[in-house]
């Protein structure tokens, strides 16, 4: 099965790629692997949230935003080269806008991980990066990258 297949089969549906907010582009390829910039949780062209993770947003609200991160990181991947070309996730970083003493950035982040494990099986299992911060741009409360792997 395809990984374009697997998405339809869990009613998972990629965005459309988000436009950068400044000098970057969303995703770039160097060899076999392809580097996304930082991807925050955009829905349609919104932020979905802002504040910080501990004060404003719940660590389960943050969770399914960085799987809406993951997903447009994931968008960038496939206008760039094709989500059927995909070999593995190599590797993810989630920054996690922290409120002070909040330390559950891991299980924030795993609503990055847990996504690419269900779309890529044992393709999708990672090193990980889950970071505490003081801000991110425009008050997001998550921001994800990838590295990914492709043929």
């Amino acid at each position: 099965m395809s990984w374009s297949e697997r998405l339809k089969e869990l009613g998972v549906e990629l965005p459309g790629v988000a436009a950068p907010l400044a000098a970057y582009v969303p995703a770039v390829q160097s060899g076999k692997h392809v580097y996304t910039s930082g991807q925050l949780p955009f829905v349609e062209g919104v932020l979905a949230a802002t504040g910080k993770v501990g004060a404003e947003i719940s660590p389960e609200e943050a969770k399914g935003h960085a799987r809406t991160a993951a997903l447009n990181a994931l968008a960038a991947v496939h206008a760039l080269v094709g989500i059927d070309n995909v070999t593995r996730i190599v590797k993810v970083v989630g920054f996690v806008a922290s409120a002070e003493g909040f330390t559950g950035q891991p299980a924030v982040v795993n609503g990055a991980s847990e996504l690419l494990g269900e779309v890529f099986g044992d393709a999708g299992v990672h090193a990980r990066s889950a970071v505490g911060v003081a801000e991110l741009p425009i008050g997001s409360p998550v921001e994800v990258e990838l590295i990914v792997e492709v043929q």
